[in-house]
């Protein structure tokens, strides 16, 4: 039995309709998700400005940006809470004993051993490195 693996074919059966040109041209990655009212409103200037630390953030609170103050010290607080986190003795343990006690036996291939690949572009420039080299060296014989 063959399968029918190519995409475009058998779209009209079974009440399956052609993709429209949109959903054919952009992937799927490329699709925009959106985010609520923030993607309709970017964060002010002064937030930014706060966050690299120029701004003091009574000043910023003041303004419209406080519900991003608000969001940066929680996602802060959440990150400082993270970083102090510790691994389970156990996991700990489990980790250790996976790893080997020895250096393993099979050393890296010595350099005459490895495969030689050369590309088309490194073998015309050996090859008119080698076409100047013989025409010094026989300009040099002929003097």
């Amino acid at each position: 039995m063959l399968d029918d693996l190519n995409p475009r074919t058998g779209l009209e059966r079974e009440g399956r309709t052609r993709p429209t040109t949109d959903e054919q041209v952009r992937p799927l990655v490329d699709r925009e998700v959106p985010l609520g009212q923030q993607a309709d409103r970017p964060i002010a200037a002064a937030v930014h400005a706060w966050l690299d630390g120029e701004l003091p953030e009574a000043s910023v609170r003041k303004n419209e940006g406080g519900r991003e103050v608000e969001f940066w010290r929680n996602l802060d607080s959440e990150m400082m809470r993270v970083r102090r986190m510790r691994t389970p003795p156990h996991v700990e343990a489990q980790i250790m004993a996976a790893l080997p006690t020895h250096a393993p036996a099979a050393v890296i291939t010595p350099w005459y051993r490895r495969e030689f690949v050369i590309t088309p572009m490194a073998a015309v420039a050996v090859g008119a490195a080698l076409i100047a080299a013989a025409s010094i060296v026989t300009a040099l014989l002929v003097r």
